[in-house]
Order: structure tokens, then sequence, then C-alpha cells
């Protein structure tokens, strides 16, 4: 999709941090642009910002860890701008914990923001893009942990499933002219450490009232919401979400800090085939 002027995105998560990056740069490059988010007080503000610059964008407050919402956040995207030729999957929580602190509530919490509204927005969104015939894309937000494992176990599974869902779509919609990209960033400067402050009831519990004040675990979320402070600016990432775009880019990253990580998890991953080469699986 070389040129977005007066196509039309859908984005979640829009009202801050990565997605209103995206948001902004989709809407500077012409096209128009429906934010979603469950945050009521920061996507109003993020619309009156954005409206400032005289861009054409629309707001619908959504759950997407609820099927219906995402449903009722089509509709108010179609019928306000009739077609949807982008969707960003880019909502997400930095939910979980390791081994012996997990709890049902954490992992259905992560799991239905990070995954599965992922899997729900492809669902409703692709046959929007699909049907008017003028191609489209489709962007969802995983992270450098959906291809290097940190200490966040629910996280990890949701970020990792997210790159399998992506990379196996798009071989499966580039026949019918839909594009699809993951994005995987590092450290970018958003609220992400803070997530449970739209926790919904439902899954209560899923943060933790008490933590422990010293430990690995303790030492790493200190050290991730430090990294996170001084982290990329949103604006940055959203400008290399529209290049991502505008060239049909398999995989988007942010920066080359973890590259060597990656390399080293690919070795590993050849090392074990090359621990059973020469072997006859038949004898």
């Amino acid at each position: 999709m070389k040129d977005l002027a007066g196509k039309t995105a859908f984005v979640t998560g829009a009202a801050s941090g990565i997605g209103l990056g995206i948001a902004t740069a989709f809407a500077q490059a012409g096209a128009k642009v429906m934010l979603c988010d469950i945050e009521d007080a920061a996507l109003s503000a993020a619309l009156e910002q954005l409206r400032c610059t005289n861009v054409d964008v629309d707001g619908v407050k959504a759950d997407v860890s609820l099927k219906a919402e995402l449903v009722a956040a089509a509709e108010a995207t179609t019928a306000r701008y009739g077609k949807v030729h982008i969707l960003v999957n880019n909502a997400g929580v930095g939910g979980g914990g390791p081994y012996g602190s997990w709890t049902e509530a954490a992992w259905n919490w992560t799991l239905g923001v990070n995954l599965m509204a992922t899997i729900w927005g492809i669902e409703i969104f692709g046959p929007l893009i699909e049907q008017h015939g003028e191609g489209g894309h489709i962007v969802s937000t995983a992270s450098i942990a959906g291809l290097i494992s940190g200490q966040s176990n629910a996280y990890n599974v949701s970020k990792y499933g997210v790159v399998a869902l992506s990379e196996g779509l798009r071989r499966e919609l580039a026949p019918r002219g839909i594009g699809v990209s993951v994005l995987c960033p590092g450290f970018i400067r958003t609220q992400i450490m803070n997530s449970g402050r739209n926790l919904p009831k439902r899954f209560e519990g899923a943060v933790p009232t008490t933590l422990p004040t010293s430990g690995p675990f303790v030492e790493h979320i200190n050290m991730v919401r430090e990294r996170v402070s001084q982290g990329i600016d949103p604006i940055y990432v959203g400008e290399l979400v529209r290049e991502g775009v505008e060239n049909d880019w398999p995989y988007i990253f942010t920066d080359l800090e973890f590259e060597p990580m990656v390399e080293a998890r690919f070795a590993a991953i050849k090392q074990g085939f090359d621990n059973i080469r020469g072997r006859n699986p038949k004898r």
C-alpha cells in the first residue's frame, strides 16, 4: 500500500503510546483514522490533539478483550468512513509474572487483550478489507518478547502468538491483496508498565495488590520500568510503521539492541538440528 492518502485505518490502543504514534503518522500521511481505546478521557484528549493539525480522525471506545465491543467498533468505523483499508491491532497490556506467581485472571487478561483481541480483530476487519477489492494491510503489535522470552511468561506467550499468527497470515492473505506486518518493538516510552489502570473488573486479581520488595523478578521489573521511561519516542515508531505498511515489511523493528539475542536464539535452534544431523529416523 504505497499511498495512504484517502485510505481508512482502524487502530486499537490508540489513545497513547505506540497506538497514538501510529495514528498520528497515518493521519499525517493523509489517511482517515478511527482511534479505538478503552480509556475514554485519554481517547478524547488524543482526538483533540490530532484535530488541531486538521486531520480526519474519529474515536470509538471499546474493551478489545470483548469480541462484541470490537464488532461494535467495526460498525462505528464503517458507519463513519464507509471502508476500512488498514487494521492495526496494537492494544496490549504488560500482565503476567514468573513461574510460581501465575493466576488464572492474569493469564486471561494478558491473553485476552494481547492475543485474542488480535485474532478477533483480524476475523472482524479482514472481510471488511477484502470486500472493497482495493487491497489493504494488517499490522499487529507483538514485542521483541515475541522472539526472545523474558521473565513474564504470559506476556511472552501472548506476543509469540501474535508473531506466529502474523507470519502465517502473511502467506495466506497475500493472494487476496492484503499485506501483513508484525511490529516487534523494544523499549518504547509508553504506559505499558501501568497497564493495570484499565483493568476490567472481570479480571480482578490479575494485578497483585501486594508485591515483593526484592528478588530477581523485582529487579527485572524495576529495570524494565526504567528502560521504558527512557525509551524510544512512540512518534518515531509510528513513522516506522507507516514506512513498513508502504513497503510491505513482514517484520518491523524499532532498534538494533536485541539483534544479537535473536541471533543467539536462532543459533540455539540450529544447534538442535545439528544434534541429530546424520541420524536416520527410519531405521
